[in-house]
Parts: structure tokens; sequence; C-alpha cells
């Protein structure tokens, strides 16, 4: 089905002036506008790389992931049908006089062509946007990820809201796909999986019927392949990883190592996994505990600060980590459960938040957040790493919430209790019913019906969001997902050079302030991503209204305590009460106290 006029319109324009800051094409020596982290790619990992250049590319512009996955999946299908036999890479013999060919393509040639051939894409589709699906509701989702304090990031999450565009997938339901991958010794484990692992998840043959076991499958040849490259490369390192695959109304899990995914439902935590750690005990009667495993292979497992294996990791399974197989070995384990309608949202996260925040925490944070923001979910992220953060994690930590409804609607439980309440209680509720109808249609307005979100709230949202992150090797501070910029919100001011740049909130300042361990020079400001910006995406990203939301939701609030205030104002004075007490204001409140400064204090209160 063709895209409706006034997204077509929007789409359009985006490409014009995407194709404005791109001035194709690329030459020989010209530098791409993302390099690949890796100097080699095996022709098995051509789809992976193009996908994630692609994406990651559009998605600096604030494409919306529709456009951008169908640009990727076009790119994509176009490299593979291209000949890639100039940008394979060639060794020479030791005396010099030969040269043979290897079956492997160097990693910028390839970079710079998949550019090359996106800029045509763009073309063709600007010339006439071809037939494609119907655009689905997405899940709302909040991410945060920091490098806390170690001395690299070395995780990789992978957020895919519209899993059929992107693999041009026609017969199948709804799905998403979600992942956190905690790497270890290096990141190119991480960022390997990062980038292939769902490849390899649509390329099992089990995939339609059974994507539970497809899951399995992936993991399994994603670890093979990444050990070969291992080998090649020389590399010395390993990733854990959880996925989660949402295909209409059914939840698949997998899992390798200790990254965790927790559920939550009617606000009540729910176990979905156990990780994989050299200590953990028997879960079914099929399943033997790690430790047993491990020793039956010869393997030990001792205490060396926590449970290890061979006294060096601290998981039993991972991808990669070639030289501790087949201890650490690459299968996954799995699970998969039915959605009927009652979860709350998804906590997908490495173990340098699980290891610090309980289950039970993690609820309470999300719940005040909310409470506090009246639904807004943007920073719900931010939230849990800065708890996990202040509770004394010093590892990397990355955090996924996926929404499965609507934050700002009342549970399914509760409206059924609404019918059964008294006649008074709901009339009560049809005025507060209507406040909300308004607040929707305000929101609609803004387009969020048009995208194909429910008329309520128009939730959920469409959202642009990258697979995984490039530019984590050259960040020193904190990275949050794109699907936050905005030219309307408060919280993304343009710099003088015409990019964004985040304003650091108070939690922001608290985590990132000058004087942290291991946080020697950060800044505030990170660098922009998208080089040479002329502040044409700025205009792009300001065709989707969808992205005003946080704005428009701060507006309705303010709005709302002028409307209360005004009520209180009202009603006191039909009732003709004055105050006998005079009114003084309350004293500043002090946000923290340092050691050494002296706070003021009052030294007598107010009233009679």
């Amino acid at each position: 089905m063709a895209v409706c006029g006034s997204e077509e319109k929007a789409y359009r324009r985006f490409l014009e002036l995407f194709l404005r800051e791109m001035r194709p094409p690329l030459r020989e020596d010209s530098p791409v506008p993302a390099r690949p982290l890796s100097d080699s790619v095996a022709e098995d990992e051509v789809e992976g790389e193009c996908l994630d250049l692609c994406l990651q590319h559009l998605c600096k512009y604030n494409c919306p992931f529709p456009l951008a996955a169908g640009l990727a999946r076009g790119t994509a299908d176009s490299i593979l049908q291209t000949d890639l036999s100039s940008c394979q890479l060639t060794k020479t013999t030791e005396d010099g006089t030969e040269t043979e060919t290897v079956p492997q393509i160097e990693a910028v040639k390839l970079a710079r062509l998949v550019f090359n051939k996106l800029c045509e894409t763009c073309c063709v589709w600007l010339k006439g946007f071809p037939p494609r699906r119907r655009s689905q509701a997405y899940y709302e989702t909040s991410i945060h990820a920091i490098k806390n304090m170690r001395r690299k990031m070395e995780d990789r999450h992978v957020i895919i809201p519209d899993f059929n565009t992107l693999f041009n997938l026609q017969d199948q339901e709804e799905q998403a796909y979600f992942a956190v991958f905690d790497g270890h010794g290096g990141v190119d484990a991480a960022t390997y999986a990062a980038n292939h692992l769902h490849v390899n998840l649509v390329r099992q043959e089990m995939f339609s019927q059974d994507p539970g076991e497809a899951l399995c499958r992936a993991f399994k040849l994603t670890d093979e392949r990444f050990v070969q490259k291992a080998s090649r490369e020389n590399l010395r390192c390993g990733t854990t990883g959880v996925v989660t695959f949402l295909r209409g109304r059914t939840l698949y899990v997998a899992w390798l190592g200790d990254s965790q995914v927790m559920l939550v439902k009617k606000g009540q935590p729910v176990e979905l996994m156990k990780p994989h750690k050299p200590d953990r005990e028997v879960i079914h009667t099929h399943t033997r505990d790690e430790k047993r495993r491990i020793e039956a292979l010869g393997g030990c497992v001792i205490w060396f600060g926590t449970w290890r294996v061979n006294g060096s990791l601290s998981v039993s399974r991972a991808i990669g980590d070639s030289e501790h197989k087949p201890y650490i070995c690459g299968d996954a384990d799995h699970a998969l459960f039915p959605l009927d309608g009652t979860e709350d949202y998804l906590i997908l996260a490495c173990d340098g938040f699980y290891d610090t925040v309980c289950p039970e925490e993690a609820v309470r944070v999300v719940s005040d957040h909310l409470q506090e923001n009246n639904g807004d979910t943007a920073m719900v992220a931010h939230k849990l790493v800065a708890s996990a953060r202040d509770a004394g994690s010093s590892d990397n930590i990355t955090v996924i919430v996926v929404f499965l409804r609507d934050p700002r609607a009342p549970p399914p439980s509760d409206e059924q209790q609404e019918e059964e309440e008294e006649p008074e209680e709901e009339e009560e509720e049809e005025e507060e019913e209507e406040e909300e109808a308004m607040q929707g249609e305000l929101v609609c307005q803004d387009g969020g019906g048009e995208n194909g979100g429910k008329v309520r709230s128009g939730w959920p949202l469409q959202q642009c969001s990258a697979p995984a992150d490039l530019a984590y090797e050259e960040r020193t501070d904190s990275f949050t997902d794109r699907t936050s910029l905005s030219t309307t919100g408060p919280d993304l001011p343009l710099t003088a050079g015409g990019c964004f740049c985040p304003t650091p909130s108070r939690s922001d300042l608290r985590l990132r302030g000058g004087g942290g361990g291991g946080g020697g020079g950060r800044r505030l400001c990170p660098k922009p991503q998208v080089p040479s910006c002329s502040g044409r995406w700025v205009e792009a990203a300001a065709l989707f209204p969808q992205q005003g939301r946080r704005k428009r939701r701060m507006d309705e609030e303010l709005a709302r305590r002028r409307e209360e205030k005004r009520r209180i104002r009202k009603r006191g004075e039909c009732r003709g009460i004055l105050s006998s007490r005079l009114q003084v204001p309350e004293p500043l409140r002090y946000a923290e106290s340092r050691p050494g400064i002296a706070v003021p204090r009052l030294t007598h209160e107010y009233g009679i």
C-alpha cells in the first residue's frame, strides 16, 4: 500500500534536504560519513554492514524509521546484486612478486559504495515512491547508555521497531526487535552481534514457524562466524546478549550470559529468564547447572571476587571468547510469553544495571518518573541509569525500556473496575475522560493518529531509531538514542555550528560532573555526530510532527495547572474565606549540600 499524501510529501522534502547535505557521489579519495570499526568484511557480513551503515546515517538526520528502513533495504539489495570484486582485499607473498585474492572486502571501500548507492536510492524514491506496507504503530521506547567509570564503552544496543519493512516481509504479523549486547575484552564482538544477529535470524528456515528456535540458531551462527573472524584478525573478546522479538501478541526472548530483560505486568515485575552465570542453579529438569556443565568439559569454576570460569570470566556463555571454548559456549536459551494486553513495559539492560538495581527498585523508579512527568517516557531510561550508578555501578550501563501499552492510559483491569462502581463516581470519571479526550485530540492534530497510532493520546508514536551506534569510541559523555531529537522540545537547543546539543538535566550534571573518577575531561556537550552540518537537517526534522510531543505535553500540563489554580482561587472568593495567616514565600530548598560549604538556615518560623 502506498504512503498517504501528507506522509509522502514530508518524505519527499526530507529526501531533498538529505541529498543536498550528502552531495553525492563520493570519490575514491573522499572520506566516508561514518567509518566502519572493522578494516575488512566477509562476504556473509555484507548485508548486515549495509543495513547498519544506512540506518545509522539516515537516523543521524532524524529520518523516520519507515523511510529509513525502506531506503536501507533498497540500498542493501542493490549492493548484494553488485560485483564487489573491486573492493576485495589482496595480500602479497613474501617475495613480493605474486598477489592472491582473499575472500575479504575492504570495509572503507564498501562503506563508500554503500553511501553512493544510498544516494542513488534516494534519487529514485524522490522521483516515485515504490509501493510499500502500511506504517505500523511502534512501541514507544526510552534508551540511555553511558560509559560510566570504564575506560571504553563496550556495550551495543539494537532498536528495530519495524522489522518487516527492514527485511521486506509481506506475509508476517507486525514484528519488532530489541537487543542489548555487553562486550568484554573489546568492542568487536558486541558490534558484530549488533550488526548481524538479526540478519542471521531472518535467514533461518524456521523463522516463520518458530522464532524462538530461530533466535537460538541465530545466536549459534553469529558465535561461529565471529570466532572465525576473531581467528583471522587476532581478536580476543566476547559479548553477552539478550534479544526480545515481538510478533503480534507473542513475546520471544533469547539470551547468552548475564544481560537480562524483565517484564512489568500490572505494576509488578515478572521474571522472564535466568542469566548464565557460573553459579546458576538448575531451573528445569532437562537443564544442568552451569558449574556441572563446565566441570564435565574439563574446566573449573573458582571464586575470585565472584564465581569465574577458569578464574577468568564471570559469565558462562557468550558470543566469541574463542580461547575459552568450549567452557564459554554460544548456546542460547529462549522462552516465549503470550501477551494479553495487561503488560506495561520491558526493561532490557546489561549487568551494569541489574547487578546493582533489583526489579522492585526498577519498577519504583519508572513509576515515580511517570507520575511526576504526566506519563512522559522520554527520560525513563536516564532515571534507571542514574539509579544504577548511584547504587555503585562502575560498569558500562545500557538500558532500553519498551512500553507495551500507553503509559498515560489506565490499565485494562482498572477500566473493568470503573464499570462496576457507583453512578456518582462514574460521572466524575466521565469528566476526567473528557479531559483526556481533549488532550488526545490535541495530540492527534499533531499527527499521532495519521501515522498509524491509536487515537487515544496518539500512542504509540512512530520513532526513528538506529540499530547500533557507531560513535561510541570517540565519545566520553553519555549516549542518548536519537529518537529524542526534536526541534521544538526544550532540551535540544541549536549550537552555533547548526547541530543539536542536548541540554544536560540536573541528573546528567550530577552524573557527568567534573572530578568524578574515571570521567576526567568529560564534556557536557557531545561532539556533533553529523559531519559538516549546515542546519538543513534541522528543517528536515521539523517535517515530522510527532517529534514535538514532549513540548506539547509540557504545554498541556502548564495549562492544566493554571486552570486548577484559577478554580481554587475562584472557589475561595465565593466562600469569602480570607487567609488570616501572613503569606510568606517558602525558603529556598537546597538540592544538595557539599562538605565544607555552609548552608544558610532560617532562625525563626513564620506564622501566627
